[in-house]
């Protein structure tokens, strides 16, 4: 089967969840997946559900454990970095059929990373690899490589009346 590149981006809710309704369906079908989540560093409820499934998915985490909000440390920088690499080794490997890049547009949008590190694993994934970009703010080069673009719109949030992120919805 051939892979193709999606990209989940915009300012509304539901890129990181689709990306894993996605991985939830690979596994079902017995595909191999794995999920690279960037600037994420918490033990979020999906990677506890995931890991009930860890014989299909794999999720590593490349992020610390504050948001990123304004300023940008060294470790953000390196975390980033450490992610690439293994991005790179996991596409580059063969084992997986789905491959999960959570987040990666906003670390590109921070420059965190190069655009055209990104574009190169883009570039070298192997054809029976399905590769999944999500975050905010997705390069024009990024959404011009890919074969499928989603943009998430926020129309309406109850985050604007104060209401925080809640246990298994949200987070």
């Amino acid at each position: 089967m051939k892979g193709y590149i999606q990209v989940y981006t915009g300012n509304g809710k539901g890129k990181t969840t689709a990306a894993l309704g996605l991985a939830l369906r690979a596994a079902g079908a017995g595909l191999k997946v794995y999920i690279g989540q960037f600037l994420k560093g918490r033990k979020y409820s999906e990677i506890k559900a995931v890991e009930r499934f860890s014989d299909l998915l794999t999720v590593e985490q490349f992020g610390g454990k504050r948001f990123i909000i304004r300023e940008i440390k060294k470790i953000d920088r390196k975390l980033a970095g450490e992610g690439l690499k293994r991005i790179k080794e996991i596409i580059l490997s063969g084992s997986y059929d789905l491959v999960i890049l959570d987040e990666i547009n906003v670390v590109l949008h921070l420059n965190l990373l190069e655009e055209e590190e990104i574009l190169e694993v883009i570039k070298s994934k192997p054809p029976h690899v399905e590769l999944i970009l999500t975050g905010r703010s997705a390069p024009a080069r990024i959404i011009d490589a890919a074969d499928l673009v989603t943009e998430m719109k926020m129309i309406k949030h109850y985050f604007t009346q104060g209401i925080k992120a809640r246990k298994g919805i949200e987070r």
